[in-house]
């Protein structure tokens, strides 16, 4: 690797999540991020571009085959032949690092300890902090699920920040711990519309990711939402199903 690849190769990395150079020779380089804990090697073999992920949660290699196959060498490592299909895949080996458990969690628990320390010591202990974590757990929930889901909607698509919800399957108030509240599985990012019916248990999915209405909601009601039986989740993982169960129990049916 010559001394202009090595600079390409460090420059999308540092435009794409991993923006500090941990070794380099003359093979690859060794990319790391302060924002997650994901460290991968990068190497430019015959005109292509391998990625190797060395240090990862045990949850990422599986995500990232949806959308990224391995090479056929062996090693567990992804191949892409172009600099823009690099700059993608890095994007999303970052985005996952930081969504996938228990990036959240520790997220959450760095910003709510800096937060309570900035109290004054009467405040500490009382519904201002609960306040505090509660306010924290819910903006580190929706990043980690803008993450994951790509800042678009699980069902449709709409790549709309504004309009997307992180919608909880498992309601924050009954998660028996943060791990729960803050499980990028537990629920989906859902436009403004999907998220109030989601919320209020109108609507759910089936062990495949297809759309379950309530029967309480008229065929004039799902024509005005632009709600269809065929409607489904763009994908959904194995972790996604005992929070998915929960919420289906909880779906209203007519008396």
């Amino acid at each position: 690797m010559n001394p202009l690849q090595q600079a390409l190769l460090e420059k999308i990395g540092n435009d794409n999540g991993f923006e500090h150079l941990l070794s380099a020779t003359e093979e690859a380089i060794t990319l790391a991020s302060a924002r997650h804990k994901t460290v991968i090697c990068v190497s430019a073999p015959a005109k292509q571009f391998e990625v190797q992920i060395e240090s990862a949660s045990p949850s990422l290699q599986p995500e990232l085959t949806r959308n990224f196959p391995l090479s056929a060498n062996g090693n567990a490592s992804f191949v892409v032949s172009t600099e823009a299909a690099l700059a993608t895949l890095l994007r999303r080996i970052a985005g996952l690092a930081r969504a996938l458990p228990n990036a959240a969690v520790n997220a959450y628990t760095q910003a709510v300890s800096d937060e309570i320390a900035a109290l004054p010591a009467t405040l500490q202990g009382t519904e201002v902090e609960r306040l505090v974590r509660q306010r924290v757990g819910q903006q580190k929930f929706r990043e980690a699920m803008l993450d994951y889901w790509g800042s678009a909607c699980a069902v449709t698509g709409i790549a709309l920040p504004a309009v997307l919800r992180a919608s909880h399957a498992k309601p924050w108030a009954e998660c028996a711990s943060d791990a729960e509240r803050l499980d990028v599985f537990n629920g989906f990012l859902l436009s403004a519309n999907l998220d109030a019916l989601f919320d209020k248990f109108l609507i759910s999915f089936d062990g495949v990711g297809k759309i379950l209405i309530s029967d309480t909601l008229t065929a004039a009601d799902l024509a005005a939402l632009g709600l269809t039986s065929e409607q489904k989740l763009r994908w959904l993982a194995p972790a996604h199903e005992k929070y998915l169960e929960y919420h289906r129990s909880r779906l209203q049916y007519c008396p």
